[in-house]
Parts: C-alpha cells; structure tokens; sequence
C-alpha cells in the first residue's frame, strides 16, 4: 500500500461528510458517535492502518464485528499535507476534528485546513488551555477542546465518592452541583434528578424523578473555596532528617547514657546529675583512669568508652546520610514525610495531569506516580508542591513508597488497560496486608481504573470486584461530536461509566421546536430540560413556564443522554425557509413531538 491511499467502501453517501484525523482512542469513540448516534458520513485520516485504534477504526461496520452498517471512508497517510486533507474533502466538509495525541500537530493541521476551507469548522482537541484559547480566536469557527478537562471531573468524584464537590457552571451568575438527595437540606432546590443508582444498573434521567438519588442542586453564591491542608514546616523536616535508622541509633545512645548514669551513680555513691555528667565526658572520650575506684565502675566506664567509640561514628554517618537523602528527596520532589487519608494518582499523562489539577484545587493531598521522569504531569505536581514517586506502579515497593497502606483512594490512569489492572491489584495486595490484624473499621482500598474496553471493564467488575472505572475517550468523545454538529456541550456528568451531557441548544428560525413547549421536549431516559434563557440579554429561567411556547430567540438547557442529545439536536436546526417572527404557531404544537427517524432516545446506552 502506497504512503497515500483512499479506501472507499460503498457508494460516496449523499450530503457533506464529516472528516476526523487521528488514530488515537477518542478518533475511535467520535467516528462512533458520528456514525451511530447521527447518521452522518465520515472520513477518517490516518497515519497507518496498524497503529494504535487504527484497525479497529478500519474494521467499524463489518459484518464480523458484530455491527453491521455504514462504513467510514478511509485516507491513509504518513503525513497530513495539505493534499492529503483535500484529498479527504475538507473543502466540502461540514466539519474536522483534529483529536490526534500532540497541540503542535493538531494545531498546524488546523491552520492549514482552515487555509485549504476558510468557512469549514474546526474542532481541535489541545491540551494547553493558553494555547487553545489563542487558537480558538485566530481560526474563526472553531471549537478547542481538551478531552482530559472533559473527563477529569468523573474520576476526581469516583476517587472520593459523595465528598466530591462537583460542581457544574452554566454562565458566570449560574452555578449548580451534583450530590446525592441523601445528603441534601429538605429545603434544597433540586433542579432535576439525574440517575437511579439504588439497582446494578444505573438508570439515567428516570421518570420518577422523585426516585432519583442523584440530583443536580442549584447553588447560590460563589464556589466555596476548598480547605486549606498544610503539615507545620518544622514537623515536615523533622521527618524528613531523622529516619527510622538515625531514630534507632540515637535511641541506642539515649539508652546507654540512661543505664551508664545508673550504674556510676550507684558505684560512686553520686547524685543523678554528677552521674550524668561523668557518663557524657567518659562517652565521649574524656575519661581518666582511677585505679583505686570501685570495680563496678571501672567495668561501666570501659563499656561506656567502648560503646561511644562505635556509636559516635555511626551515629555522625547516619545523619550525614539523612541529610543527604533529605536534599535529593526535596529535589526530587518524593515524599518526604509520612501521609494519610491522600489519593495516590499513577499516570502523569494528559489526564493524571488534570486529575492531580483538580485535587489539589479541593484540597486533597496526592502523591503522584509515573515511571518515567519527562511525564507532562511530573513537572506539574512539582509546581503544586505534590511529592513525586518515579518508579513502576506495578511493583509493590513503589506503591508502599507513596503510602499505599495509609491512602483513601488509587487512582490508576496509564493508558495501558492491563498494566492498570495490575497495578489496582498489587496496591490492593500491599493496603491488604498492611491492615493484617483484623478491624472491621478498616474499609477496603477505593480503586478507580481508567479502562477503555468496555466489556473489559464488566469483567474486571464482576472478577475482581473493581467496580469504578472510567474511559476518557467515552467522556469525551460525545461533546466532540455535538462541536461538530454546532452544539456546545458545557459539561459532562459520569454516572457508572455512562455519561450525561448538558448542552446549550439554540431554538433554530423554523425549527421544528419553535412553537413547542418545554414539557415536550423532556423525555424520561433521553431528555430532561433544566432551563432556558430568552432574549438577546439571556435572562435564565428556571421555573419552566407552562404557558409559553418556545421562540427563536430562546435558548435551552438540557441534561440528555447521548442518544437522547443526538435525536434532539436535528430538531433544533433553522428551517431552510423560516416563516416570520411574529407567525402564528403550527397547529401541530399541541401535539406529540415527532421522534427522529435515525435515533433512538430512549434505548439503553451500552455500559
């Protein structure tokens, strides 16, 4: 196969087609979504057919693969130039996503798409959020978005369970948070119920909304700010210089000095005091021979002298060592003192990055690890002031050294599904054996696995007992694809390893919903809208009103699953001929609103 090629499978579809370039998790999931979920047709641009999710973005349709259906078209090639992404038809796209691993590529892909299309739209996923902000002004319509940001806040609240505060921010005066109804004031303004969690599977957006018990509250004020959680400065480099070894030896020599005195003192016929002097001047190598003293204390002098003459060194080379340690362990960036109720991070790539981020934001203290010292996230936690662990998570030294036994939470987020695996397992082992007496106050480890197979992670929940995990390219991969579309997605809520979205949708000139009410739209297991915002100020409403229809200057809020955003966002776009603002409504808004011929709201989302 040549450096360029073009893998057409089946009749070009009509309509303009959507272009994804990459190879990558994400690219996978969004070809997925775009294919599945809307219905659309996509080309995908990729490097090779072998690396990394490439096969099995080139295998999406096939019979065998047990989904039969449309297949995406293929443009392989080592590099991307500007003939190869015409070659792809970005001139004639709807939309590109440019979801590949590296900001420089994605962002030099995106300028020259937007050479090659100046009116095509742009969805670039950058990790640096300086970086993407520039770009997202330079390009014109064009939406940046980081996928780690997106799916960061699910493993944050799976790592510390209903103490998360997970809060979610419509615009700068609208501010909501996700608890459980549990947990909340009976006087509480509870927007809407999220998920059913009380059976083995959750149930999102039910229709008893009273039965939910996972809510989103409305919050009023600011975000309070987290806790502050610092360690006395003298106490921390008291830990760090004297070691177990230094504690040891100078115990040995506070012991000496304790039974020489003693002795002497009752040899000698002396007070304590004089005792205690004569046992650190004879210690030290300051005695003088007195043949004429008692033999008890000629014995305890020569112990002394002999004793002080091998502690002394080994007393100087152990706080030589403990100091030297002490320096490198600053340095370095290690734990430097003793640490209980943390979360342990392993993986410092682009998500631990985010991870230890928000943590750190809340207050919580982490101990970070990665096996490689260039991680983007190792530099980062050394800015926080977070110790760093260089070492492979999978051996049980490395976790003991960043206080396995002692944490709240293992979080594990490599982008090795097995290798994460083994490391939940032996930091399981390691807090395990720590807690050997039996307490039935000592809870089992919280372990939060990143695992992108599906099925994989079933099987480790039903194997292993492992039951949170989370994918980012599963997060994520739904607000890419509503960029795509024109839809913006402000933030996403976890549920298991499901996934809700709240977006921000306009109501189109002509569209079919201009003219409908709320309650129409709201769909139990699909769609729940939350509020809207009218005229040209954006003035949010949160009591729904019951009397008024929609116009084209509204806009929604909605929490929706995926299926349930992808069949209402067809509903939502201008009419090609829109009748006149001040129109009468249709007859049919009364009605049942129509369900959109390629989605299915209400079906069960795979796990």
């Amino acid at each position: 196969m040549s450096d360029d090629t073009r893998q057409g499978f089946g009749p070009e579809p009509v309509g303009q087609r959507f272009v994804v370039c990459g190879a990558g998790a994400l690219a996978r999931r969004l070809v997925t979504e775009l294919m599945d979920r809307y219905g659309v047709p996509v080309t995908v641009v990729l490097p090779s057919l072998t690396d990394s999710h490439a096969p099995d973005i080139a295998e999406f349709g096939l019979p065998e693969t047990g989904a039969a259906g449309p297949r995406p078209n293929l443009v392989v090639a080592h590099r991307l130039t500007a003939e190869v992404l015409e070659r792809a038809g970005v001139r004639d796209a709807a939309a590109v996503a440019l979801v590949g691993d590296d900001d420089v590529t994605n962002v030099d892909i995106a300028m020259i798409v937007r050479e090659l299309a100046p009116e095509v739209r742009l969805v670039v996923r950058l990790f640096n959020a300086v970086l993407g902000e520039g770009v997202a002004t330079m390009l014109g319509d064009c939406a940046v978005l980081s996928g780690s940001e997106i799916a960061a806040p699910a493993f944050v609240a799976a790592a510390l369970g209903e103490d998360a505060p997970t809060y979610l921010r419509l615009r700068d005066d609208d501010l909501v948070r996700i608890a459980s109804r549990a947990a909340l004031d009976p006087a509480a303004d509870v927007v809407c119920g999220l998920a059913d969690t009380a059976g083995p599977e959750p149930v999102a957006l039910p229709a008893d909304q009273e039965a939910a018990d996972l809510v989103l509250v409305r919050t009023y004020g600011r975000r309070p700010p987290p806790p502050a959680r610092r360690r006395p400065r003298l106490l921390r480099a008291a830990g760090l210089v004297f070691g177990r070894r230094l504690r040891l030896a100078l115990t040995g020599m506070v012991a000496l000095f304790a039974v020489g005195s003693a002795v002497l003192a009752y040899a000698r016929g002396l007070n304590l005091a004089e005792a205690g002097y004569l046992t650190l001047l004879t210690t030290l190598g300051g005695a003088n021979a007195d043949p004429a003293a008692p033999l008890m204390a000629k014995v305890t002098e020569v112990v002394l002298v002999v004793a002080g003459v091998a502690l002394l060194p080994t007393v100087t080379a152990l706080m030589v060592d403990s100091l030297v340690h002490a320096r490198l362990a600053v340095a370095a960036g290690g734990l430097i003192d003793p640490v209980d109720d943390h979360v342990i991070v392993v993986g410092l790539g682009n998500i631990g990055t985010r991870v230890i981020e928000e943590l750190h934001s809340f207050g919580i203290e982490v101990v970070a690890v990665d096996r490689a010292e260039s991680a983007r996230g190792v530099a980062v936690a050394r800015e926080l002031g977070l110790p760093v662990i260089v070492g492979d998570a999978t051996r049980p030294e490395t976790l003991r050294a960043a206080s396995v036994q002692t944490c709240r939470a293992l979080v594990v987020l490599t982008s090795d599904d097995v290798t994460n695996l083994e490391t939940a397992l032996t930091g399981r082992s390691a807090h395990r054996a720590h807690h050997t007496a039996p307490d039935t106050t000592v809870e089992p480890l919280r372990v939060v696995l990143r695992l992108f197979d599906d099925g994989f992670a079933q099987r480790v929940q039903r194997t292993f007992g492992i039951h949170q995990s989370r994918s980012v390219s599963y997060l994520a991969a739904p607000a890419f694809a509503a960029a795509m579309m024109g839809r913006q997605v402000i933030d996403t809520i976890s549920v298991g390893r499901r996934v809700l979205l709240v977006a921000d949708l306009p109501v189109g000139a002509g569209s079919d919903i201009e003219g409908r009410y709320c309650r129409d739209l709201s769909q139990p297991g699909a769609v729940q809208v939350i509020a809207m915002r009218t005229g040209r100020a954006g003035q949010t409403i949160w009591a729904l009103p019951e009397r008024r229809p929609l116009v084209r200057t509204d806009r929604l809020i909605v929490v929706a699953t995926r299926a349930g955003l992808a069949a209402l966002l067809p509903r939502t776009v201008p009419s090609a001929d829109p009748p006149p603002l001040a129109a009468a409504p249709p007859m049919r808004l009364l009605g049942p609103p129509p369900v959109h011929p390629t989605a299915h709201p209400t079906e069960p989302e795979p796990a």
